[in-house]
Order: C-alpha cells, then sequence, then structure tokens
C-alpha cells in the first residue's frame, strides 16, 4: 500500500524540480535591488514587449545599467559570442569547435580586439569598465541562476571583462568583410580557367544602379573600377596566374572544412525621405538590416536616458551604446558597404630559414604568436602558431592554397568603433554626426541620416585604404612593395551626400557612386536591384508616410523573376505538365509571396539554369560562384550569388550566344532556349519527387522557410526546447522583403533575413515603430522569448515610445537600482 504513495509523491517532487529548474533561470524586473557598483538610483521601465527604458543621473550609471539588463536577458548569448572572438568555444564545447577557435586565433580577432583596448581613449575605457560592473553585478547576484543554457552545460561564465564587448565587435566586423573569400574565388577560378575566362564570369555592374553620391574624379586620372568585372580585374587576374599557375596547374586542393557558427553575410535596405516629399512635413527614414536569423536575435532593443545621452533603438547584446535607432534630434540607419578593406599579399619566404620573409630586396623575421588553445575532454592544450608578417597573419592554410598567404585587414589594426558609436549616439547636428563616423573604421558601413531640422544625408563610413598600385582584387605579390597601402581616404574624400534635390536616399548594398568618383571602393557590391526597387517606390511623386515605408519593408516583388521568366515564356512545351507551369509563370505579378507556386516555378528553374550553364565548365568551384559560401567558417551564401544570377541574365538577354553556352564536354553551342528547357524539365522532375505530383502544393513558403535556431537546438531533442519554426517565409535573395538562402537543393532554412526593422518619423518621436525576429529576452521560459516572432511575420512595427509620459503610458514593469549600502539585509534579487 505504501507504493501507492511513494509514486504520485515522486512525480509530483519531479514536476516541481522541473517548474523550479524552468522558471528559477527568470531575472527579477520589478521591485528594487541594490548593487555594488553604483553612484546613485537608476530606473528601469520595461514595456508589455520587455524593452528597457532605463533613466539614470551619470553616464556612468546608464551604461552599468546596460549591462545589467543585457545581462539579465542575453547573458549566455553574451558568453557565445565572446568565445566565438576570442576563439575558446572549445573550452564548453570540445573538439567538435577546435577547427572555427583555430580560425579565429589564425586571422587574430582576439589579438586586434586586444589592440583596441590599449588605443582605447580613458573615455572609453571607462565606459566598457561601468558596462562590464553592471554585466558582473548580475553574474554576482545570480551565480547558480543565470540561465537553463549554463545549468545544462554544468558552467558558469567567467567575470566580464571591457575586453570581452571588443571580441564580438571583430567577430561581427568579420561577418561584414567579404573580400578575403571573393579573392580566394578569383584565384581559384583563374587557376582552373585562366585569367581571362575567370574575369569573364564576373558582368559589368547593372546600369539601372540608383546613384547616391556625387563624384569630381581627376578627368586626366584613370577611372577607378568600383563595382564588378572589367580590365583593371582581367589584369589582376592575369598576375594571379603568373603568381599561382592557370587552367594547365592541377586542381587546387579543398579548403579546410570548418564547423558551422552563428555568422552569415549580411545586407540591408535603407532610406530616407526629406519633409517635402512626407505627409507629415518632417522625414521619416527606415531600415531593415539582413543578418543571421537566431533564438534569440542578434540585436537587443533598449532606450537609453543619463548625461548626454538621450537615445533610442538596437544594441548588440554585450556592447554599450546603440547601434541603428534615434535620439532627441536625429534618427540613423545603416548598410553593409562591403568596402575592399581587406587584402592577400603572397609572401617570399626564405628557402633555409621559415621565418625569414622577403620584402624590397632584403629578409625581415616574421613574428611568431604561439594561440593556446584549451579543449574539454583533452589533457593538454592545443599550441597553435601563427606567423604574422607586416602584412598580417598567413591565412593560408584556412583558404586550401599552399602558398604562403598574409592578411592585412583594416580590422586587424587599431580602431576606435565604440567611439564612433557613443559619439553619433549623442550628435545634435549633421556636423557631429559625421565627425563621430571618422573613427568607423570597419565595417564599412552606408549611413544615412535624418534631424528635426529636416535634413537628410548620406556617409559611407569606414577606413577604405588607398593602395600603391592596384585595387586589390586578388592576391598580389608581398615581396615587391608595389601593392603597399599608403593611407586610408580622409573623411571628406568619402562618399556622401547632404540634402540631395530629388529629396530622399536610398541604399541596399549597392555601388553608391558613379563613374565621377575619384577613390576605388569595391569590387564586391551586391545587385542593386533592391536598391533600384527603393527608387523606383520613392520616385513615383506621391507624399509618403511612415505605414508606406513598414510597406515598402515587407515589398516581395522580384525585378530579377521578371526578366528571367521571360525567356521560360519562350519554350515550346512538351507535355502537359510543362504547358501547365508555363502557364503559372505567365500569369504570375512577380511577387515571391509565401503562398505562390508561380515563385517556387521561377527559384527552381534559376537555379537549374544556373548548373546547367555553369557545372561543366566550373566543376567543382560551380556552386562557389553560384552562391554557396564554400571558404569561410560560417558557410552560407557567398557575394557572388547575385554576380552570377546577373551573368546569366545577361546571357540570355544577349542577341549573341556566348561559349559558357556552349557544352563543355563538346564544345558544340547550345540555344539559349534549350538551355532555359533543359532547366525547366529538371526543374518540374525535382519538384515532382520532392512535393509530390499536385502542382497547387507547390508553394514558395514550403521551399522558402524560416527558423529561429538556437546553438543548443542543435543538439535533439533540445530543439523542441529552444528552436522556434519552421514558418513559411516570402521573399528572397533579390525583395526587399530578404530571405538569403543556400542556392541548393534540397533547400535549407533561410539563413538570413531582416534581423530588424525599424521606421523613424521624425514628426514625433513616439511614433517611431520597430521589431526583432524572436523577442527580447534570452530565457526560453520568459514570454519575451518569441513573443515578436508574428508582429516580424506580418510585417508589424511595435511602438517605441520615447517621451516620458509615453513611456510611463506603456510600463508594465518597473524596477529600482539603487547603490548598496552597508547595512545588512541587501536584496540579493536580480
Amino acid at each position: 500500500m505504501k507504493r501507492l504513495w511513494i509514486l504520485p509523491a515522486a512525480t509530483a517532487a519531479l514536476a516541481a524540480a522541473g517548474w523550479s529548474l524552468w522558471w528559477r533561470h527568470l531575472p527579477t524586473t520589478a521591485g528594487t535591488v541594490r548593487l555594488d557598483g553604483l553612484e546613485g538610483p537608476v530606473e528601469i521601465l520595461r514595456d508589455r514587449w520587455g524593452v528597457p527604458h532605463i533613466y539614470a543621473r551619470s553616464e556612468e550609471d546608464l551604461f552599468f545599467a546596460q549591462g545589467y539588463v543585457h545581462a539579465q536577458d542575453r547573458l549566455w548569448q553574451m558568453e557565445l559570442q565572446r568565445r566565438i572572438g576570442a576563439g575558446r568555444l572549445s573550452e564548453i564545447f570540445g573538439e567538435v569547435t577546435l577547427e572555427a577557435d583555430r580560425f579565429f586565433r589564425i586571422l587574430g580577432l582576439n589579438r586586434a580586439a586586444e589592440a583596441d583596448l590599449l588605443a582605447m581613449s580613458q573615455e572609453e575605457r571607462r565606459i566598457l569598465e561601468v558596462y562590464a560592473a553592471g554585466v558582473n553585478a548580475y553574474i554576482h547576484q545570480r551565480r547558480g541562476r543565470l540561465g537553463l543554457e549554463f545549468t545544462l552545460l554544468r558552467r558558469q561564465p567567467d567575470p566580464w571583462r571591457p575586453v570581452d564587448s571588443l571580441y564580438w565587435t571583430k567577430a561581427m566586423t568579420f561577418n561584414l568583410s567579404g573580400n578575403l573569400f571573393s579573392e580566394m574565388l578569383r584565384a581559384r577560378l583563374t587557376m582552373r580557367l585562366g585569367a581571362d575566362r575567370a574575369a569573364d564570369l564576373e558582368p559589368p555592374y547593372p546600369a539601372d544602379n540608383p546613384i547616391t553620391a556625387a563624384g569630381s574624379a581627376d578627368p586626366n586620372g584613370p577611372t577607378p573600377p568600383n563595382g564588378w568585372g572589367g580590365e583593371a580585374l582581367r589584369s589582376a587576374l592575369r598576375q594571379v596566374q603568373d603568381l599561382l599557375g592557370g587552367p594547365a596547374t592541377s586542381p587546387p586542393p579543398p579548403a579546410v572544412a570548418l564547423p558551422t557558427i552563428p555568422l552569415v553575410p549580411g545586407a540591408s535596405n535603407q532610406w530616407a525621405v526629406s519633409g517635402q516629399r512626407s505627409v507629415t512635413g518632417r522625414p521619416l527614414l527606415a531600415n531593415d538590416t539582413h543578418l543571421a536569423l537566431s533564438m534569440p536575435g542578434v540585436f537587443y532593443q533598449v532606450h537609453l536616458e543619463g548625461g548626454r545621452y538621450r537615445v533610442a533603438g538596437v544594441s548588440l547584446p554585450g556592447v554599450p551604446g546603440v547601434i541603428v535607432g534615434h535620439n532627441d534630434h536625429c534618427a540613423w540607419g545603416l548598410t553593409t558597404a562591403w568596402q575592399d578593406a581587406q587584402d592577400l599579399y603572397i609572401e617570399r619566404f626564405h628557402p633555409e630559414n621559415p621565418r625569414l620573409y622577403q620584402f624590397q630586396g632584403e629578409w625581415r623575421e616574421a613574428q611568431a604568436v604561439q594561440e593556446v588553445i584549451h579543449v574539454k575532454g583533452r589533457a593538454a592544450p592545443v599550441i597553435q602558431e601563427v606567423l604574422v608578417t607586416h602584412h598580417g597573419p598567413l591565412v593560408n592554410q584556412l583558404l586550401g592554397i599552399d602558398r604562403p598567404l598574409a592578411l592585412r585587414w583594416v580590422a586587424l589594426e587599431p580602431t576606435r568603433l565604440l567611439r564612433a558609436v557613443l559619439g553619433y549616439n549623442c550628435a545634435q547636428s549633421w556636423e557631429e554626426f559625421r565627425a563621430a563616423l571618422a573613427d568607423w573604421a570597419a565595417p564599412a558601413h552606408n549611413f544615412v541620416y535624418a534631424d528635426r531640422d529636416g535634413n537628410i544625408a548620406f556617409l559611407q563610413a569606414g577606413w577604405a585604404p588607398v593602395r600603391r598600385s592596384g585595387y586589390g582584387m586578388a592576391p598580389v605579390p608581398g615581396w615587391t612593395g608595389d601593392h603597399e597601402w599608403e593611407r586610408y581616404l580622409t573623411l571628406d574624400e568619402l562618399p556622401q551626400a547632404f540634402n540631395p534635390p530629388q529629396g530622399w536616399i536610398a541604399v541596399a548594398n549597392n555601388l553608391v557612386v558613379g563613374p565621377d568618383y575619384a577613390h576605388f571602393l569595391s569590387s564586391d557590391l551586391e545587385n542593386p536591384c533592391r536598391a533600384a526597387r527603393v527608387a523606383e517606390l520613392l520616385a513615383d511623386g506621391a507624399l509618403l508616410s511612415a505605414d508606406d515605408c513598414r510597406r515598402f519593408q515587407m515589398d516581395d516583388f522580384s525585378s530579377q523573376a521578371k526578366r528571367f521568366v521571360r525567356h521560360l515564356l519562350t519554350i515550346q512545351p512538351t507535355n502537359q505538365r510543362e504547358a501547365d507551369a508555363l502557364e503559372r509563370l505567365r500569369a504570375w505579378d512577380f511577387r515571391m509571396d509565401a503562398d505562390s507556386v508561380a515563385a517556387t516555378l521561377y527559384h527552381v528553374c534559376r537555379l537549374q539554369a544556373l548548373h546547367v550553364v555553369f557545372d561543366g565548365h566550373l566543376g567543382d568551384l560551380a556552386d562557389a560562384y553560384i552562391g554557396v559560401d564554400i571558404l569561410s567558417p560560417a558557410g552560407g551564401v557567398s557575394l557572388y550569388q547575385g554576380r552570377s544570377i546577373v551573368r546569366l541574365l545577361n546571357m540570355l538577354d544577349a542577341l549573341r550566344d556566348t561559349a559558357w553556352l556552349a557544352d563543355p564536354a563538346t564544345g558544340l553551342p547550345r540555344p539559349k532556349q534549350e538551355v532555359v528547357h533543359r532547366a525547366l524539365r529538371q526543374a518540374l522532375k525535382w519538384l515532382r519527387e520532392a512535393l509530390g505530383p499536385d502542382m497547387d502544393t507547390w508553394t514558395w513558403g514550403r521551399l522558402n522557410q524560416v527558423v529561429f535556431a538556437h546553438p543548443l537546438g542543435a543538439v535533439k531533442p533540445l530543439h523542441r526546447v529552444f528552436n522556434r519554426g519552421p514558418y513559411p517565409a516570402g521573399g528572397d535573395s533579390d525583395t526587399l522583403l530578404r530571405a538569403i538562402a543556400k542556392p541548393v537543393l534540397p533547400p535549407e532554412p533561410v539563413l538570413a533575413a531582416a534581423a530588424m526593422r525599424f521606421v523613424a518619423d521624425l514628426s514625433d518621436w513616439d511614433r517611431c515603430g520597430m521589431v526583432v525576429p524572436a523577442g527580447q529576452s534570452g530565457h526560453v521560459a520568459s514570454r519575451h522569448y518569441d513573443d515578436q516572432i508574428e508582429p516580424w511575420r506580418r510585417g508589424e512595427l511595435l511602438p517605441m515610445p520615447f517621451s516620458r509620459p509615453a513611456v510611463d503610458r506603456a510600463t508594465v514593469e518597473r524596477l529600482l537600482l539603487t547603490p548598496a549600502r552597508p547595512a545588512a539585509g541587501a536584496s540579493s534579487a536580480g
């Protein structure tokens, strides 16, 4: 009889223990908490979405409190991020992340972050110190209750240090700097095809690209090769062929296989509209940044008030300040500029002394750095030696090339990113905002600006190198001294615009200058189709509202689909299934809607056409050219995706067939119609096998799906606890509603999409709106873990109360942080 009582009692005990484990990690967000390290009281008011509005009497207390709330909601994310940047994942995950740690240690993100800290001003360092003190105050008070992830891994975080904030900014900079891998792909294509054919794979930059910044080039000087392709690229690849070998050389070895980490290439849309073009008579500004989708998300919303700061928007967990948002005078957004700030140098080492390398006829000694990597489960650490020349670390072992390659990169030099962010957070004019961006070194970004005085403006911020010769498009000889960096462009030389006559500014990772601009910026830009679409929407003459901007952010029209489908419609169908598919495409409005069957047909046909054309010519490099990033540790999508699509469309539009359309096995020409018909047949075959015989069910949302994945969700069955999705999604890589995915079949979940959407209405700061794709909290038990997913999917923006009365009306929880007192009984809640 006693056993009958034991079972329900044990079940109740287990349930109570599980309930306690589930909820015990949630932070205290109401009441009073006393903390060491504060100078005065700090008020934290949270709205219904969990967004903290922080009011402090001093700047030190303000950033202490920002560190505290970041730790409250995102400490596990911060722990993971600092380990990525420092190359210390293997201390908690073991062998599975060792190659990723090696990668970042060889690159030297940890060394660069530490150099930034040493070069910092006293004010910047002080802010990082008080921010770290706020993080550590939370860690100290909540030890053992910091997050479910810490409990599952049976590990507690070390104290937060100022340099930990910089590790993540360096990792983000790597994520948003793609030229290294473009240079390597160009080199590999040259070694496979020869310089001239490799150069021919890069089309001219599309003529419909909207120009943002006027230039003033020297009429007697050369025109810098900004954009894609051209003779400068051909010349650079001929030099690569001379140095590394041409098509007669055996194929290069594959790149080192590295585990995927939560970094994927990013992008953005943004625009600003002057008061003359808005319904309120005041400017509007819109920005949506395209980064990895994850649980929790990349950004954290926050509102800061104290000292000189009165600013709201999104921040990076682990880093003080606001990245995108507005203060009481101006609003701003940003998009990746893809400036060429990375160069690969082929070094010449001494045949008898492996640490001596040649430079301008002399032998120099490379610095040897011993990186110590501790690996869970190993008794002894792994020692990774890194050789560093005056150009930078040798990275050839990461890229699958047996010649010594050194990387020079702006981000590996002492930079002042935090100073830039804090400077523009306080800016009270365009002049102050612009001056702050002189400190923004890397990753280069296009900033769009609007203010209460009615101004709109643009500046491409980043330390753009000026080279002695050449443009850094491909690896160059390092021993000659001919390709050294001589200086960076000055603030006045960077692309910029102020109150343009058309009354609007639009930027979407495209080339922002025309041929009259005097300096080289990049040959690694994205397809300008999104920027052209924004320009089309803004230029129709109608007065615009904030809701129009929100609607534009969800626009799923594809001009690239319109251009490709007209070639499919020249096909004479040979069976009823082909006829049905072509009829759907003929009636299509070219919108990549999640419920569209035509969108699916277009996407799969286009991908098949790329393979039909290029596989036979490029072999195992075809995927890389089409856009699968096979070289970086993040995997995912490379910057070549846009280029390969435009190259294909140019071939199909051309009056004459090109050699690329010829059958590589026989050399016989293939008519364009034959190529697209074969692509259609292959697409229909794959779709029938993958999705079933009923074409009505082939909706785009079945292939294009969003998953919000947590790092621990890779371990089953934890994915059921931490992950959210899959959800059908609209858009693709070419639409304003961005959905960036690997161009592969079967499809993988969307890698990157809008990591936040923001619309600023400068007629009233309380009318601004923002949404992030997951939620504010990183605690799976919190209602704010995933409460923004549905608004994000629907294209809604959530209110951003800014005035104190509006914040008070929106407040649902109030937490008061006060300085700890010597008297006993101080609260240990947090």
